[in-house]
């Protein structure tokens, strides 16, 4: 349940982003695709749709996506994509086959750097004068 409503909120938070950040349309630029995260059992399916520098996310499995992510289950999608550094997350979970990659390895590159720009900056904390 955790990993289908991570699944719906990066939807909201990237169409969220598509709208209002221009560092993330930047990223847009030029993408016409589908991609999808999903379990390996199929039983949880998510894919966004990136056209004219917009994502919009529909629940499901995509019949044809650039590129697809894939965990072994929902709980392990849930725990690498909100471990405090995903970068080593996904790279264990590659090398240990508990995530697969299908389609265009490069925008899975491109999808992780996307997925930066939807972290909240975090402001700069001022020093008080002792």
């Amino acid at each position: 349940m955790k990993f289908r409503f991570l699944l719906w909120m990066l939807g909201r938070l990237m169409a969220k982003a598509s709208r209002d950040n221009a560092e993330f349309q930047k990223q847009l630029a030029g993408k016409d695709l589908v991609f999808q995260l999903h379990t390996l059992d199929g039983k949880i399916a998510r894919h966004f749709i990136v056209r004219d520098q917009r994502v919009v996310s529909k629940r499901g499995a995509a019949s044809a996506p650039a590129f697809a992510i894939g965990f072994k289950d929902g709980a392990y999608g849930f725990a690498t994509m909100s471990a405090k550094n995903k970068q080593l997350a996904f790279m264990q979970g590659i090398q240990n086959k508990d995530i697969q990659i299908q389609g265009n390895p490069a925008l899975v590159i491109w999808f992780q750097g996307l997925t930066k720009h939807l972290v909240p900056k975090k402001k700069a904390t001022e020093k008080k004068a002792a």
